[in-house]
């Protein structure tokens, strides 16, 4: 397959990388300088070599707040027939776009990212492909994926958004508060220091992709369900009971499956 990818940032990298053996892989990035690294792929300096080359898929790996416009720049330079794709961690406004456009297109979320992800090491990690997909464009993720061992699951647009408002907005959001409380700590300890760094990994990413998770339709709802546990813990703290806080640290155990 001829597999086009715009974007050369840690996720498109990621993906020239490991997609270049198996199939014929070009790469553009508006920043030249990022291409002079790849091996085993073409470097494309213009739209108009993309034509050439006519893909049969372009991945669409550049930042959240660029993915419709850049798909908008470059759709009259691909074969029709071309699949298009987003692995967006935020899928708000595409599943209209899509509808409006009429092409063929798949959309996946590799769930891992680059912040966190050991992306030397993937089985224990996710990816979700959106159930509304064109069928050959699921049917590549789902191999290219299982070749890695990555967990798939597929959801459709809006089951996306809700998995994602519940498995990003929660750890966000704590993680930010978090951030927030922090001062200098000349003798941090191991619980510190492995939330200072999941902190520091966090607040890499741009505003526009933080911003995206916590303004989703589904976000609010679980963020209030943090303030309402904090505001219970704050209660339990002022009264000094050791019997709420021990039922409630059992009860935390039992959220996370932790055998007691």
């Amino acid at each position: 397959m001829r597999i086009a990818i715009i974007g050369a940032g840690n996720m498109g990298s990621w993906l020239v990388e490991s997609l270049c053996l198996d199939h014929e892989v070009g790469v553009f990035d508006v920043d030249r300088s990022k291409l002079k690294y790849f091996f085993n792929s073409r470097k494309f300096l213009y739209y108009e070599e993309i034509m050439d080359f006519t893909p049969d898929l372009l991945i669409n790996a550049v930042s959240l707040d660029r993915t419709l416009s850049l798909f908008n720049e470059i759709l009259s330079y691909l074969p029709k027939e071309c699949i298009i794709a987003d692995i967006t961690s935020v899928k708000s406004g595409l599943a209209d776009y899509y509808q409006k456009l009429g092409r063929r297109f798949v959309s996946t979320h590799p769930m891992f990212g680059p912040t966190f992800g050991n992306v030397k090491n993937l089985s224990n990690e996710n990816a979700i492909i959106i159930s509304e997909s064109d069928e050959e464009g699921k049917a590549f993720f789902r191999e290219f994926y299982g070749s890695l061992k990555i967990k798939i699951h597929e959801y459709s647009f809006l089951e996306h958004d809700e998995t994602i408002a519940y498995s990003l907005s929660i750890p966000f959001s704590s993680t930010m508060v978090f951030a927030a409380c922090m001062k200098e700590q000349e003798a941090p300890g191991t619980t510190f220091k492995k939330h200072f760094s999941i902190a520091k990994g966090l607040l890499s990413e741009d505003d526009f992709l933080l911003s995206e998770i916590l303004l989703s339709p589904n976000s609010l709802e679980q963020v209030e369900r943090i303030s309402e546990q904090m505001q219970i813990l704050i209660e339990m703290i002022k009264e000094r009971d050791k019997e709420k806080l021990s039922s409630f640290f059992q009860g935390l155990r039992a959220n996370i499956g932790l055998e007691t």
